[in-house]
């Protein structure tokens, strides 16, 4: 899959789930808790976009990290080999959650992220 196509995956996802779409750029950044990639869930939450970042935090298991350096700066396209399945929630505005485990998929939006 292109970032082209991961994009319209998300503008997409956006239409059946009735929400605004708000694009990751490819050549913007998320936080990513690489440390805890291949555990399950696989959570993120949307803060509002600043600078060259995307307002995304990415982590996988079911603890928040919570070290100052838990949190890499990793460019939004190269998601596309490190975590693809997450790649369709981020065209969701900020203010949103997710939580994949398997087949099982949560959304939703919690507004208290716009407060940062």
């Amino acid at each position: 899959m292109t970032y082209e196509q991961a994009e319209d995956v998300q503008r997409t996802y956006c239409e059946e789930l009735d929400q605004q779409y708000v694009a990751a750029h490819p050549d913007s950044k998320v936080g990513f808790a690489l440390a805890t990639r291949g555990r399950i869930p696989i959570n993120g939450l949307r803060h509002p976009p600043e600078g060259d970042t995307t307002g995304w935090y990415l982590w996988c298991g079911e603890t928040f990290p919570s070290g100052d350096d838990s949190f890499s700066p990793v460019h939004t396209n190269h998601l596309l080999q490190l975590q693809p399945e997450v790649l369709k929630f981020l065209g969701l505005s900020p203010g949103h959650r997710f939580l994949v485990a398997g087949d099982y998929v949560d959304v939703w939006y919690d507004a208290a992220l716009l407060n940062i």
